[in-house]
């Protein structure tokens, strides 16, 4: 179901290309992989396609049987490689503060390894009150129906499909492998260039949403 008009406003973030830019990160830490295991990598190639679930593009380089170890030795790696190098997007803190100054909560909904997506909050200063990792797509959406989302931003066309599975407020921002164009073909109810015009619309957002309900 929808979420009720008269609930918190609870707004949902991606967290790859959408609240962070993890590329170096995780360059590196496939870099790592690629000379620990001694497969060939193209670590370039794999951070122009960030979003899909980690398992589907170690099946680009590893067989099959592989795929679920060498997944398990990513994450541990990614601990030693990603933090360091991972800087917030422009207007990432001021879009949580947006939310938090109309008094609302913010859930991360990411398709992340959940323990290394918390890390990666805490090392950037970032505090969401709800945080679901491993998810994609229409699985975002369960997630956000759960915690009463009623506003998704992510930068993925996966993204746009979770937000109109939930019935949220689809809102595109143009920092990861999508332009404006394809995120609204995809559904999007609103594209941003970046964060940086998150606030102001929000407070747009909100001031129609109270109009409506006040008619």
């Amino acid at each position: 179901m929808p979420t009720p008009p008269d609930a918190p406003l609870t707004v949902g973030f991606d967290l790859d290309m959408t609240l962070l830019d993890t590329r170096p990160g995780i360059r590196a830490t496939y870099v790592a992989l690629a000379a620990e295991t001694g497969t060939y990598i193209d670590a370039d190639l794999v951070v122009t396609r960030l979003g899909p679930p980690l398992l589907d593009e170690l099946r680009n380089w590893f067989p099959a049987e592989r795929v679920p170890a060498v997944a398990d030795r990513y994450r541990e790696l990614y601990r030693e490689h990603a933090f360091a190098p991972t800087v917030a997007l422009p207007g990432a803190y001021a879009a949580v503060d947006a939310v938090r100054a109309h008094g609302g909560r913010i859930a991360v909904i990411t398709g992340k390894y959940e323990p290394n997506a918390r890390l990666h909050l805490e090392h950037a200063g970032l505090h969401a009150d709800a945080l679901v990792g491993d998810l994609w797509a229409e699985t975002k959406g369960d997630a956000l129906r759960e915690h009463g989302a009623s506003v998704y931003v992510g930068d993925h066309l996966g993204d746009i499909r979770g937000a109109r599975h939930a019935d949220a407020v689809a809102v595109g921002v143009a920092t990861g492998p999508y332009g404006a164009a394809e995120l609204l073909a995809a559904g999007a109810d609103v594209v941003l260039t970046d964060l940086t015009e998150f606030p102001d619309w929000l407070a747009g957002h909100l001031a129609t949403a109270n109009r409506t309900r006040a008619n």
